[in-house]
């Protein structure tokens, strides 16, 4: 079902996904092991039904799930000071060799405990993603708030932190993957452990397409003749055309704060027999 080896390690976090039997994406979410038999499953909040009921129709009889949405706030603090922020509320050492990227740990923040706090990132910036017990939420809330007013914490919204990962090239299920994009059409071909003698749904169509070759691809485009002022900003869905051919379409766009242009995740598509990476990814 998970196309990647199983978390190994308590506190450790695998981003991974589901497939179906044509390789494609049913759901993409991150698994935390949060104790020897007892794993966290996140995923985006439009595949709260869709995941229950794929993990139910999968799942062998000796697992049990259960949908704890209800009962937690998920608070997310990125930027390049949210360690020394964190730290300031809670005793649990937030240094890179004792928490580092892609782990999970239990907190104490502001005097509020269990925490479920995992080090990773939505935007391609140093983060927390904080799953709150409801009772503590809005105590959590304003003690970051507070603590944070000397780093300049602001607010930022759905188009804001898509912006950033866009630029940051983090491709999102639902607006850019669906259910018959492959991990060989998104750049997480490296995910896939076709080595490990698991097998997974989807194995064996992922296999016939790695032998054969993609016939698409995603990819990031930056738009150079683009005036910010006059002209459209793109919302995702445009055409792409190449030499006058029709070669695919936008997903998702925003504004490149680091390159200072538009940015577009992008799906192109090879229609003859070729390889797509050989026709698209050359000057």
């Amino acid at each position: 079902m998970l196309k990647r080896r199983r978390c190994t390690c308590i506190g450790s976090i695998i981003h991974t996904g589901m497939q179906n039997r044509h390789g494609g994406y049913e759901n993409d979410c991150s698994l935390a092991r949060i104790s020897e038999n007892h794993y966290m499953m996140i995923a985006l909040t439009i595949q709260q039904t869709r995941c229950k009921v794929w993990l139910q129709n999968h799942l062998p009889h000796t697992v049990t799930m259960s949908d704890v949405t209800s009962m937690f706030t998920a608070l997310c603090i990125m930027g390049p000071f949210t360690r020394q922020l964190l730290s300031e509320l809670t005793d649990t050492d937030l240094n890179p060799r004792n928490f580092p990227f892609f782990t999970f740990k239990m907190l104490d923040v502001g005097l509020a405990n269990g925490i479920r706090t995992m080090n990773l990132t939505h935007t391609g910036e140093l983060g927390y993603v904080m799953y709150i017990p409801n009772e503590f939420a809005l105590h959590v809330y304003s003690s970051l708030i507070q603590a944070g007013e000397k780093y300049g914490i602001t607010h930022a919204g759905h188009y804001a932190t898509r912006a950033l990962r866009v630029e940051k090239f983090y491709a999102f299920w639902g607006q850019d993957l669906d259910t018959t994009t492959t991990p060989l059409e998104c750049g997480r071909v490296w995910r896939v452990k076709f080595d490990k003698k698991v097998d997974f749904i989807g194995r064996d169509a992922l296999l016939k397409q790695r032998e054969e070759g993609v016939k698409r691809m995603y990819l990031q485009l930056i738009l150079e003749d683009h005036d910010m002022e006059t002209d459209l900003w793109p919302w995702g869905g445009e055409p792409i055309y190449r030499n006058g051919n029709y070669v695919g379409l936008t997903t998702t766009t925003g504004y490149g704060f680091t390159f200072k242009k538009q940015v577009k995740i992008s799906l192109f598509i090879k229609t003859n027999r070729s390889c797509v990476m050989h026709h698209f990814c050359r000057p």
